[in-house]
């Protein structure tokens, strides 16, 4: 049993004002492994004064010892690698397959950006004036469970290119993550308050942090619920606001593609992270012609799928993270088997599986107004919607409150991108599910609101001033 009583303010660890304790499970099998105490709007407080006191002289660091401090932050997470994915696997229940990944992009965000800042220019002439780029103030990072050390590490590290120094308030279910996350930022050796890291209740840090006078922006990812009431909050105060919210993804499978390859695609785009994924292809466009072809190799691919044991190689859908989760998953299973045509998994746990996994479910025949296909289900549970022609699948792909990711899969590039460019969504891929870490990421819609990562990512962390009266009119 771990027990973890400290949070990070000013420099050092310290015990929370906060007296509440909160089990931490290992999914996989359901038992507690730890205890996290959690801190209260008094540390929250006490985190922003210290981010305030800070940002005056961090401020005005430059460029070069922005970047010292970002790779000096990547050496150290880098150094810590193997506890960070220990902390994934068994507190998350992320499948080795994919936690190598999440363990590597934690650490590459930060040398990201300090790459970005490299060739940032914060001052630039405009007509007449001088326009520079200043740091917005304190900034309040708030991440969720179903990433944690990747985004605390993505959203620090554009505070700190941009200047901003921050209290980060990361989720409390990933509390061992984030204890490797702080103890490796912590060896890096930046000053005093130009990071916090108070794990808390959304209810109550976060409220705390979303509403305190004194921080200038908030970066959260999170439900599209949660961003709106962020959203409300930061209205007294003017906040700058980005928000990474939901999503609904289409695949659109146009009729020219190889389905022998397009499938095991549209599965993966899918499945990943164990369906715990904003981004996740959960609706899979296919052409009604092509409907019994799809059907049969999907069925047959879903039944190959390994659930199960995160440590073993060949999984590829872990648990989900807790049983509110689970029933949330199951609660849609069901009303899936009402409303359409189950093709592959349903109900319950796989055979032999005791923790909180899920059968990955495919349900068929599909319309785009049935429940399954319009809300978020944050699980391994799949819509197939036939569409008559190209024009179609674009109406149906667009449908949605949504419009963070989308996925398009052809074997004519230049059809693909005519399809692409046409979908409302933050990013379309075509034919991969490769990450661009120096492209925007980010939702159209109830999707969110700003972007992360590269240039734009930095830049929502600052403000532009412009100086007149330099140069001569």
């Amino acid at each position: 049993m771990r027990f973890i009583d400290k949070i990070y303010i000013d420099g050092s660890f310290v015990t929370p004002h906060g007296t509440e304790l909160f089990d931490l499970y290992n999914p996989a099998t359901a038992q507690v492994i730890g205890r996290v105490r959690l801190a209260d709007v008094e540390d929250a407080r006490t985190a922003v004064a210290s981010a305030v006191r800070a940002f005056p002289a961090f401020s005005r660091t430059s460029k070069t010892e922005r970047i010292a401090l970002l790779r000096r932050m990547h050496a150290a997470v880098k150094a810590r690698r193997e506890d960070l994915l220990e902390a994934i696997v068994e507190e998350y229940g992320a499948p080795v397959s994919r936690a190598g990944f999440m363990t590597d992009h934690a650490a590459d965000v930060l040398l990201d950006m300090a790459r970005v800042l490299e060739d940032y220019r914060f001052t630039r002439r405009v007509g007449t004036a001088e326009v520079m780029m200043e740091p917005l103030g304190v900034a309040g990072l708030i991440t969720p469970w179903n990433s944690d050390a990747g985004f605390i590490c993505g959203k620090l590290a554009a505070a700190i290119a941009a200047g901003c120094t921050a209290v980060v308030k990361p989720s409390e279910m990933s509390a061992i993550q984030t204890q490797v996350v702080t103890e490796a930022l912590h060896a890096a050796g930046l000053p005093a308050g130009v990071f916090n890291i108070v794990t808390g209740r959304g209810d109550v840090v976060g409220t705390e942090i979303t509403s305190h006078p004194d921080v200038a922006k908030i970066s959260f990812t999170g439900s599209t619920a949660v961003g709106k009431a962020i959203l409300r909050a930061g209205v007294e105060t003017m906040k700058r606001i980005t928000l990474e919210l939901g999503g609904k993804s289409p695949t659109i499978i146009l009729d020219d593609a190889d389905l022998t390859q397009a499938i095991p695609l549209a599965l993966s785009a899918g499945f990943m992270n164990s369906g715990q994924a904003c981004i996740a292809g959960t609706r899979i466009l296919v052409p009604r012609s092509r409907l019994g072809e799809v059907e049969e190799l999907a069925k047959t691919a879903v039944g190959k799928i390994k659930t199960g044991d995160p440590r073993d190689p060949k999984t590829t859908v872990g648990p989900m993270v807790s049983q509110k989760q689970w029933d949330r998953v199951q609660r849609y299973i069901r009303i899936g088997i009402d409303e359409g045509t189950l093709l592959a998994g349903g109900e319950g746990r796989p055979d032999g599986l005791d923790g909180w996994f899920v059968r990955p479910t495919l349900f068929t025949n599909v319309r785009n107004d049935m429940t399954i296909a319009r809300e978020e289900i944050f699980g391994p549970v799949l819509s197939i919607i036939p569409y008559a022609e190209d024009e179609e699948a674009i109406v149906i792909a667009n449908d949605t409150v949504y419009g963070l990711q989308a996925y398009v899969l052809s074997g004519d590039m230049a059809r693909a991108r005519r399809v692409a460019d046409r979908i409302v969504a933050g990013r379309v891929l075509i034919n991969t599910l490769a990450h661009e870490p120096m492209a925007p990421f980010g939702g159209f819609k109830q999707s969110g609101i700003g972007r992360e990562y590269g240039d734009f990512g930095m830049e929502a962390f600052l403000e532009p001033k412009s100086l007149l009266g330099l140069y001569a009119a």
